[in-house]
């Protein structure tokens, strides 16, 4: 009787707890790991100011677009931003709610973080396997003054369906036309070398633990493991730190009221200070919801986020969204969210 019971309430959508009087007092998502640093920060700060707990799975994007299709979780998290069109027939709408920057990290022993230089050129050449010690010639070029080991270079990448990943590929793509028709651009692509592991979380351990190694990850992970970045060149030539400015500088080119959808793509942007490998990460709901009240304890979350989250947003060195974008994705909320039809957001 009590299975029967818990399929019953998992055959569409996960059901909050509810307070007596009928207000919310759970919600959950899953999804992306790369903005689970500040969703960590927000969801604690959110629970201690308005009693509503909300539960967010840190299991990367693809497993938040599943589960968000499946209707197992209330909404789910991405960075690998969908299309009008895709979002239509999944019956989906997306909105943003961060920018941030995917870095490379490394375990390069008595290398600081951000004494190594990089150009995307070589930056892909050691993704593709082309470049397998750390003092090959062409990292030493680049880097005179560093003392650079014959150590071998252990890749470490995604395991999972990653927007991060999506994001980091999308970049060598860009820059690289055998990287885009040798492995191209995805979620989860064929790595030509490398050790998988399992969200940012994962990358950040298997780096701080190997020697020799280089991986990518969401900055704030590389700052709470206290792990070694690089400068990246950038497409005006410049080299440049990743830093809350720098990925304002590739955000400030995002054009947002002509991206449908908000679909928006921030890599390779111009800009002498810009950061190359920047990215947003969205939110997904059903446009069409079991109930007013789970609806509007969602939206009323990410409302409160973003009158409120900026500081930890900034704090982690994620890039808020402008005023004028927010305001777009409340008018989103209030024309696309229905119940039985009806509007539930105001």
């Amino acid at each position: 009787m009590k299975l029967f019971l818990m399929m019953i309430l998992s055959v569409f959508f996960v059901v909050p707890l509810s307070a007596g009087k009928g207000g919310v007092t759970q919600i959950n998502g899953a999804g992306a790991s790369f903005p689970y640093p500040v969703y960590s920060q927000w969801t604690h700060q959110y629970h201690q100011t308005q009693g509503v707990q909300v539960n967010y799975q840190s299991i990367g994007s693809g497993g938040g677009i599943a589960q968000i299709r499946a209707k197992t979780v209330n909404f789910g998290g991405t960075d690998i931003p969908m299309k009008e069109k895709e979002l239509n027939e999944s019956g989906l709408i997306q909105f943003p709610t961060v920018m941030g920057g995917v870095v490379p990290i490394f375990n390069v022993k008595g290398i600081k973080p951000g004494e190594m230089r990089l150009t995307p050129e070589v930056l892909t050449d050691i993704f593709l396997g082309k470049i397998r010690t750390w003092n090959d010639p062409k990292i030493r070029k680049l880097n005179p003054s560093l003392k650079l080991p014959k150590t071998k270079i252990t890749v470490v990448r995604r395991s999972d369906g990653s927007g991060t990943t999506w994001i980091f590929t999308n970049y060598l793509s860009k820059v690289s036309k055998e990287w885009e028709k040798k492995v191209g651009n995805a979620s989860a692509v064929q790595w030509p070398v490398g050790v998988g592991g399992k969200g940012n979380e994962g990358v950040a351990a298997y780096v701080g633990r190997i020697n020799g190694s280089i991986g990518y990850v969401e900055f704030a992970y590389a700052l709470k493991n206290k792990l070694s970045y690089v400068q990246l060149q950038n497409r005006e030539g410049n080299y440049v730190k990743p830093t809350i400015e720098s990925f304002q500088s590739a955000a400030a080119n995002a054009d947002w009221n002509n991206a449908p959808g908000f679909y928006m793509v921030l890599t390779d942007q111009p800009g002498k200070d810009s950061w190359p490998i920047t990215g947003a990460t969205y939110i997904l709901m059903h446009k069409e919801q079991p109930s007013a009240a789970i609806a509007n304890a969602v939206l009323a979350f990410f409302d409160w986020c973003f009158k409120n989250g900026n500081e930890s947003a900034i704090n982690l060195h994620y890039v808020p969204m402008p005023a004028s974008v927010i305001k777009a994705v409340n008018e989103h909320w209030k024309n696309n969210i229905t119940v039985q039809g009806k509007k539930v957001w105001k």
